[in-house]
């Protein structure tokens, strides 16, 4: 059995076949479309129809295709998150950069963190503060 991918509030399957698909619009509101991202963490392969083109280096807004809401974290700059649950049914908070080209994603379970991605460390500072500190960064 393959992980499943949720939506943070929904708790909709966010995975298809052998994608997690999400919806997706720059930053600024223009042009958005889906997106088909690989289930496996740490491999950054993206599908979009050809009239959505990813740019690298601009800031994404993501959704839940079932119910719309916003999946980029208020409380990290920059991160997505969605849940994963395992094949042993354990659940975790899957961050990863919302903004294109940027590889780096986190699975978080308690106080357990694994990195995956050579720009992980832009963002390792959120995970390694005490939460009363994190305010300040």
């Amino acid at each position: 059995m393959a992980s499943d991918y949720l939506c943070k509030v929904c708790r909709g399957h966010l995975n298809v076949k052998n994608s997690i698909v999400l919806a997706a619009t720059k930053k600024n509101g223009s042009k958005g479309g889906l997106v088909f991202l690989n289930p496996e963490l740490g491999n950054y392969t993206t599908t979009t129809h050809s009239s959505f083109m990813i740019k690298e280096g601009e800031e994404y807004i993501y959704t839940c295709p079932i119910c719309h809401s916003q999946l980029n974290s208020a409380k990290y700059n920059h991160l997505v998150r969605i849940i994963m649950i395992d094949e042993n049914g354990k659940e975790y908070n899957i961050y990863f950069s919302g903004i294109a080209g940027e590889k780096c994603t986190f699975k978080l379970r308690g106080t357990k963190i694994e990195s995956k991605g050579p720009d992980a460390e832009l963002y390792h500072k959120y995970f390694e503060v005490p939460d009363e500190d994190r305010k300040y960064l």
